[in-house]
């Protein structure tokens, strides 16, 4: 364990100060103090002691009249440059009118040690600037600390609660579905699908390398409204009639405020919000004629939007209780039909082009 005095000889303390007996005095104070002197006859010598450290000095006592470059001008680089902007500094200088310690203290100073230097003075103006420093710096490191520490337990609980998402939306899948990788296919085909709008200049703006990582994440929720719907709607071997459609349709809405009040009081993030948007809106049409609010064109969220064409392409394709898979071309000519009427446009020319790459296909 180091002792006091080797921890004060850790601490350096640079003197900036064009008259060499000032930093004799100066330099024998502070070594008295078991501190280390570093010392400067001008502004530029002193730049270059900070440049050339291992460690920033802990305190910096500087001239304020000084050829080429004064003190005033010194004290304001230091705190305009965010690596030595914290260090405190403390003039030394034989000008004490008010108008010269008022601009000092604007420029970051803290504080002012006349000369002729009295030792006593110097020595404690040295300790308490330096304690306090060492304060604040300890304290922003506490900070930090502490931020990590709730980042950390954010990060868990955020994924605390994507599991538990999960689980659910597996859940709807393992009811609804016998194979049980219509799950896994929305969530690989939506972030290939996402990948290849990116690419493209239409949607480069807007889908960022997050935005495809949450689609990833947040597109499995889109139908865990089903979890509400009845299994004798869900599990017909046979087309819905009106009112069980109608019953089917809700699925949407209820999805949406389920994850609503289940995410009640914590903190919203893009997860939490696109995996909303998505079980909103994904049987939304283009042309505004879907549910369950009849949103057309851009007012539909582009996650949303995604989801729908691999939603419909993965369940065409797919077999379900109630229908055999339909053939791949019959598939692509219903996705290119629909263009501009269920699907946005611009996304399923996108997808033409990249629908191989989709989990699915390699089945048909």
């Amino acid at each position: 364990m180091q002792s006091a005095s080797q921890k004060n000889n850790d601490i350096k303390i640079l003197v900036v100060d064009d008259v060499e007996v000032n930093l004799i005095i100066l330099e024998e104070i502070i070594k008295n103090m078991g501190y280390q002197a570093l010392l400067a006859q001008s502004v530029k010598e002193a730049l270059k002691i900070i440049e050339e450290s291992e460690t920033l000095p802990g305190i910096i006592l500087s001239d304020i009249s000084m050829p080429e470059t004064d003190g005033f001008t010194f004290c304001s680089m230091l705190k305009n440059d965010p690596y030595t902007k914290d260090i405190p500094v403390i003039f030394i200088s034989a000008m004490d009118t008010a108008s010269d310690l008022s601009k000092g203290f604007e420029l970051g100073a803290v504080d002012y040690i006349p000369k002729p230097f009295e030792k006593t003075e110097v020595e404690m103006r040295i300790s308490t600037h330096l304690k306090i420093y060492t304060m604040q710096r300890d304290l922003e490191e506490n900070n930090k600390q502490l931020n990590l520490v709730v980042a950390r337990q954010m990060e868990k609980l955020r994924i605390e609660q994507k599991n538990v998402m999960t689980a659910l939306a597996r859940l709807v899948e393992s009811r609804e579905h016998a194979t049980g990788n219509h799950y896994k296919n929305i969530l690989y085909n939506s972030r290939i699908l996402a990948e290849g709008m990116q690419l493209s200049p239409m949607f480069e703006d807007d889908i960022t390398d997050d935005f495809i990582d949450t689609i990833e994440s947040s597109a499995g929720l889109h139908d865990i409204g089903k979890l509400m719907i009845p299994d004798h709607i869900l599990l017909k071997n046979a087309p819905l009639d009106e009112e069980e459609r109608r019953i089917m349709c809700t699925h949407a809405e209820l999805g949406a405020r389920t994850l609503m009040d289940i995410y009640e009081g914590v903190a919203t993030n893009d997860f939490i919000d696109m995996a909303i948007d998505i079980a909103w809106y994904h049987h939304e049409c283009w042309d505004g004629s879907g549910y369950p609010k009849g949103l057309k064109g851009s007012e539909i969220p582009l996650a949303a939007r995604i989801v729908k064409v691999v939603d419909v392409f993965d369940a065409m394709i797919g077999e379900r209780r109630y229908k055999e898979p339909v053939s791949l071309v019959q598939t692509l000519a219903y996705m290119q039909e629909n263009a501009g009427k269920s699907f946005d446009p611009d996304i399923i020319r996108v997808f033409m082009r990249i629908y191989r790459n989709f989990k699915g296909t390699d089945k048909i």
